[in-house]
This record gives C-alpha cells, structure tokens and sequence, in this order.
C-alpha cells in the first residue's frame, strides 16, 4: 500500500509555516479551534493573507499539520531493543508517541477532530477516514508488526488497533490527569487484554492440528 510520506524534519522553528500553526493553535486555546480565522492569524503575524494561502489551503490544512506532528512523533527514532519488545509494548510506545505530541494542545487537538467530523464539513470527512486508515497503517509499520499488508492477520490487526485507537483518544479527549496518566492506565489495560486474546486466537488453530 502507497502510503503518504512523512517527512523526518518538522518545520524550521523560524518558518512562516511553522509561525501561521503557532499562531492558530494560540488563537484557538483563548477562542476555540471554531473561532480562528486564517485572515487574523495573518494580521497577528503582519503578513499578507496570500502568504498565509501560500503554506495553507484553510483552516482544515493547518489542523492536518498539526496531526502530522503525531505521525512523525510514532516514526521518531527507537528505543535501543525495541524490535525485541513484546508487539503490546511496541503499539503501546508508539500510540503514546502520537497522543505526547499533541497534548500540549489537548483540548484544540479535540476540537479540530470535532470540526472535522461536524455534520455540515462533509468534504473534511471523506480524507478524515482515509487519515484514520493511514495513521492505523503508520502505527503498525513503527510498531513493526510482522503480518503482511492484505494477509488475514494483519486486517484483522487494522480492525483491532482502530478499535483501541479510537477508544483511546475518547479518553484521552477528556484526560486532565497529570502525565496524562488516566490515558496511559486504560491503553495498558486494554493491551493486556487484546494481548491474551490474540495468544488465545492464534494458540488454538495449533493446538487443533495437533490433536489431529
């Protein structure tokens, strides 16, 4: 599958990219992710507007990079004997990685989530499902999880890790826990337990053959 690259660096700290998402996600803790408009943010920035479109198609494009920021976080370099950790462990760190990224910003992260799921922004929806699938596909190949893309295994990894993604970032949504801690304990719990349903799952066509 031909996935959306990544790229490794994240914008230049000094960039006007890097400044109009810094500006945005100010203007959104003190009004609302609904509240900012990219026409303030350049006037806030003393730039033209045309160069705010230059980097930015909309409002939707700046939150897209935002999200990026989760991405890269779970493709960052590893912990030395990571390929050797138990898959728990692996999808764990990683997930973390992308939830650590953008809780700085917590509350607008949510809040851009919502806009994009909002009944009236129907064209956000379409490329919301597919940032789903590729954020799913980005996590197992940093977790380095073994099943082949298209292989009954690995759909039925897809399916589980969009469920338990999904879950998590509804508590994550409303964590104020320090360390965000409460997030941490829920996808620990829930790992453990796919965990021993997965050995349970794959023991069992093994132990029927060998009966035979």
């Amino acid at each position: 599958m031909a996935m959306t690259p990544v790229y490794r660096d994240a914008l230049p700290a000094d960039s006007l990219a890097e400044r109009i998402l810094v500006e945005a996600l100010a203007m959104a803790e003190d009004e609302g992710w609904e509240g900012v408009e990219l026409t303030r943010v350049a006037a806030a920035l003393d730039v033209p507007a045309t160069a705010v479109l230059d980097h930015y198609r909309d409002l939707d494009a700046v939150a897209d990079a935002w999200f990026l920021r989760g991405w890269r976080a779970m493709l960052a370099d590893k912990p030395a004997g990571f390929a050797a950790w138990a898959a728990r462990n692996r999808i764990e760190h990683c997930l973390l990685a992308w939830f650590d990224a953008l809780a700085s910003h917590r509350r607008v992260s949510v809040e851009m989530l919502r806009s994009k799921a909002h009944l009236p922004h129907l064209h956000t929806w379409v490329p919301m499902v597919f940032d789903l699938s590729r954020t799913i596909q980005w996590l197992r190949e940093a977790a380095m999880l073994e099943a082949r893309y298209g292989t009954r295994r690995a759909q039925l990894e897809e399916v589980g890790l969009t469920a338990l993604f999904v879950a998590t970032l509804r508590v994550w949504a409303h964590d104020e826990t320090p360390g965000q801690q409460h997030t941490r304990d829920y996808l620990d719990r829930r790992l453990r337990r796919a965990e021993r349903l997965l050995q349970q799952r794959w023991a069992a066509p093994a132990e029927s053959g060998a009966q035979r």
